[in-house]
């Protein structure tokens, strides 16, 4: 099977598969998303609970929320943003996912300050911005003992070595299964990062994979395939109780080829 534009796979039902000309239509479509599952959220839950990505592929969809006409159909005063991950640097350093989703989106959007729950990353301690980010989660969902947040909607991306959030190869989050955050060491980025683990990830209503990019296509390949594991961490991603679902780019999509069963 070939995937073309707008293609989609549904050979597993807990897993869609979208492939889009460009970032721009990815974009839309994911700014469409967004908007579709706040009303859900909000119609049956009078919330909507929504754990955003950094990096760059998220960029054009963070802009696009905050412009109209879609700024003017999100309820923002029910959203209640959260963040995957964050990188241990300051607010003011341009990597801080904090910062740049700030710049291009809180800044300009209606949502109350107490309804953004953000990484301390500029922290002195990880360790202990992990436990406050926690502590943070199991208050505002009402965890109990050995529970799990369940986030309405999950963003994630991926990189070209398969890591997603800062789950990468080879770091110890990678087999977390009992806290929600975890401070850790990045040897290939050679700084510390906060990110939710598998787990927290994994009990989503809804992820969505943002992907684009030629330098892309091979992870995507071997995850979707299912050839990969701790290798490439994204392939690590299946809810258990929802549906994961690839918005990917055509050049991401180059070289994927699904294997017939």
């Amino acid at each position: 099977m070939h995937l073309s534009d707008g293609s989609i796979e549904s050979g597993n039902p807990n897993r869609q598969l979208r492939v889009f000309a460009n970032l721009e239509e990815l974009s839309d479509h994911a700014a469409n998303l967004f908007v579709s599952t706040a009303h859900e959220a909000v119609k049956t839950e009078s919330r909507f609970t929504v754990c955003l990505s950094g990096g760059s592929t998220p960029r054009r969809l963070y802009a696009q929320l905050a412009q109209d006409p879609i700024r003017n159909q999100v309820p923002w005063q029910q959203v209640h943003i959260f963040w995957g991950d964050e990188r241990c640097v300051s607010l003011s350093s341009p990597d801080n996912h904090f910062a740049m989703t700030s710049e291009l989106l809180l800044n300009k959007v209606p949502i109350p300050a107490e309804n953004i729950h953000r990484m301390l990353g500029e922290s002195p301690d990880p360790e202990t911005a992990a436990k406050e980010y926690d502590a943070e989660l199991s208050r505002f969902f009402r965890l109990g003992p050995s529970e799990f947040p369940r986030f309405d909607l999950v963003f994630l991306g991926m990189g070209d070595d398969g890591h997603t959030a800062s789950l990468y190869p080879g770091t110890p989050g990678l087999q977390e299964r009992g806290r929600l955050v975890v401070a850790q060491y990045v040897p290939q980025r050679e700084n510390y990062r906060l990110t939710l683990t598998f787990p927290v990830i994994n009990s989503a209503r809804r992820v969505v994979f943002l992907v684009a990019g030629a330098e892309k296509a091979d992870a995507l390949h071997h995850v979707l395939e299912g050839s990969a594991g701790f290798d490439r961490p994204a392939s690590l991603v299946k809810p258990s109780l929802g549906i994961v679902v690839w918005l990917v780019d055509r050049l991401a999509a180059n070289i994927y080829t699904p294997s017939r069963k």
